[in-house]
């Protein structure tokens, strides 16, 4: 799952960024409101954690010109400013969630993996698909025989993508796009050997090859 990081404080981004990659985000940053605003345009993120008081444009413009574009991203609002009006402005602007600086990182991974579920239709909890149950902080997978199998950071990302868009056609350039971040060297080809290793450990059956259009994660896996 790729994600957005709008934040200008150097110092917490360096930290977050740490923790979120670890949590197995690929994670790119925005140090303004305007980069911000342009990323988050791109449709290739699957979430933003967004601070309101960026610079040379701040988080409440950002979100409305996001919704006014009918861009659904999914919007965590991080701020030092923790009045309740200015909490009431970021949801009625278009926030998802909203989270007060100072906080635990615990707290806001435990948001992102709530508000990733919700916009997805899962329920809360593991995800579980088809008899395969991912356990997002263990970074492993079940399977319906009971037996786990630890994952390594791309294979976990990409099944963790797979498992809350099932059913759905996915290209693989989408995939490239949504597992790798910026920094990233995105070779699309690659993308067939983790799901070659994905099938090995879940069944041949489970991530069906659409010839032309790219993999499916089949429900009933």
């Amino acid at each position: 799952m790729r994600l957005l990081l709008a934040e200008d404080d150097h110092e917490l981004v360096s930290t977050l960024r740490k923790d979120l990659q670890g949590a197995g985000y690929a994670v790119d940053i925005a140090d303004n409101g305007i980069d911000a605003e342009y990323l988050g345009n791109e449709n290739i993120y699957d979430i933003a954690v967004l601070d309101l008081g960026l610079p040379e444009r701040n988080g409440i413009e950002i979100l409305r010109n996001w919704r006014s574009k009918g861009n659904p991203l999914p919007v965590i609002v991080l701020t030092a400013r923790n009045a309740w009006h200015e909490r009431v402005d970021g949801f009625k602007a278009g926030a998802d969630d909203y989270l007060g600086k100072p906080f635990h990182v615990e707290e806001l991974l435990a948001r992102i993996t709530a508000l990733l579920h919700r916009s997805s239709q899962q329920p809360g909890g593991k995800l579980s698909v088809g008899g395969l149950s991912l356990d997002e902080a263990q970074q492993k997978v079940t399977t319906e025989d009971g037996h786990s199998h630890a994952l390594t950071g791309i294979e976990f990302r990409l099944l963790r993508y797979f498992l809350l868009n099932p059913g759905k056609v996915l290209s693989k350039s989408q995939l490239t796009e949504h597992v790798y971040d910026f920094d990233s060297d995105k070779d699309s080809n690659v993308i067939e050997v983790y799901i070659r290793r994905l099938r090995q450990l879940l069944g041949k059956d489970c991530i069906e090859t659409r010839r032309g259009q790219g993999y499916v994660f089949r429900d009933g896996a």
